[in-house]
């Protein structure tokens, strides 16, 4: 099939900077779908219909749609697969449109020409956006030597994004915001993080990508991606999986990216977030309203907000939750259903994962041993403690866990 769905990146230098294949997909088009700014960069030689995006964007798509085997261009900034439209059409129309349908043809994206502009290599920097996404995920990203190469919102983004980097401990990074790469209005400044909350910078242009390199201040805390957080790295009310425990639990849930994690009787979430800070997509399951609050702000604050919180009981709340990869009990193990309508929702070579500290809970573990293989182990921590002047060990309640990957 001859492709007649044609998504083209065009750059701040416009179309006389493109290449040959993308002017002449461009002249050969009957209708050409994009942003004001990017219709007025069409030459005026362009004798096609010249279409904006609609609102909301699925009724553009579904317009699209309806255009099969007409010559169409969408005109995408950069590289229309990286954070751009293109990843976002093809997705939509996938269903409709085959590979042989459609053709992208990219420019130098953004990430590219600020790397270039910075003398960083892109392997080694971290990618994001925070373009119709939260702040707040930036957290994961902030460590010392840290490089961040951030897609913008609008002009208000780099003091926002130096706001956050301020109240992380990271206020000494320096902040440089690239506008109108490639463009008549290029323009690269760069002030620390704190300069830029203390005195805001208000010539900023909308259209602009952000570059942080970190620097932590004295007393900054960030965390590693690795399971085992700090207890105190999450609000908690006491009923949490500790530290030790949680590293070994994570441990035999073999977190992958990507995967879906449920994470029944979640309590502050601890788990969960560790899942997703490896990778992953975290489905919560807890029925205390002021839990879940709480999973809410660990979620925010670790740089993990889209975490997704589900209320009920966890048997009455399975049903309506997409297929796991992986499932995690850590509360609510008070009954056998639990494991088997936990079992049962587990795709073949996804891993189930429980602990228990009461010898009924254990009993149900056990009983799961029997009937689906698996590791039964017993993890004994004791931590020292004072005694009077002296210390000595204090031993924790022992944690049954229970580990199978499901064949």
């Amino acid at each position: 099939m001859t492709p007649w769905l044609h998504i083209v990146g065009i750059g701040e230098d416009g179309v006389d900077a493109l290449r040959p294949v993308a002017r002449a997909t461009i002249d050969a088009a009957e209708i050409c779908y994009g942003g004001a700014r990017h219709l007025a960069m069409l030459p005026t030689t362009f004798t096609g219909e010249r279409r904006r995006w609609r609102t909301p964007l699925r009724d553009t798509f579904d317009e699209i749609k309806a255009l099969t085997g007409r010559q169409v261009i969408v005109l995408a900034t950069g590289d229309p697969m990286n954070f751009g439209i293109g990843a976002t059409l093809i997705w939509e129309l996938s269903d409709s449109i085959g590979p042989d349908a459609h053709s992208i043809i990219p420019a130098p994206g953004a990430f590219s020409l600020a790397a270039a502009r910075m003398g960083w290599s892109l392997p080694e920097t971290a990618c994001l956006s925070i373009h119709g996404r939260p702040l707040s995920a930036l957290a994961l990203h902030l460590f010392p030597g840290a490089r961040l190469l951030i897609l913008s919102e609008n002009e208000t983004s780099p003091e926002k994004i130096s706001a956050l980097l301020l109240d992380k401990g990271f206020g000494s990074s320096n902040v440089t915001v690239l506008s109108h790469l490639d463009g008549a209005g290029e323009s690269v400044r760069t002030r620390s993080a704190r300069d830029n909350v203390e005195d805001p910078d208000t010539g900023t242009a909308r259209l602009n990508i952000v570059a942080v390199d970190c620097t932590a201040d004295s007393g900054a805390r960030y965390f590693s991606r690795s399971g085992g957080l700090p207890d105190d790295a999450f609000e908690h009310d006491g009923q949490m999986t500790k530290q030790i425990v949680r590293a070994a639990t994570l441990a035999a849930l073999t977190p992958f990216p990507g995967a879906h994690l449920w994470d029944i009787g979640a309590g502050c979430g601890s788990v969960g977030i560790e899942w997703m800070r490896a990778g992953g997509q975290t489905t919560a399951v807890e029925r205390a309203p002021k839990r879940r609050a709480m999973i809410a702000r660990n979620a925010e604050a670790l740089g993990v907000p889209n975490l997704e919180i589900v209320a009920g009981e966890a048997n009455a709340s399975l049903p309506q939750l997409k297929s796991p990869d992986a499932i995690f009990i850590g509360g609510g193990l008070t009954g056998g259903a639990l494991l088997a309508n936990c079992h049962a929702a587990l795709r073949p070579g996804g891993r189930l994962v429980a602990n228990a500290v009461t010898i009924e809970g254990e009993a149900l573990l056990t009983k799961a041993f029997e009937d689906w293989g698996g590791a039964l182990n017993r993890i004994a921590i004791s931590t020292v403690n004072p005694v009077g002047r002296l210390h000595g060990w204090r031993a924790a309640m022992t944690v049954t866990q229970y580990a199978m990957t499901k064949p």
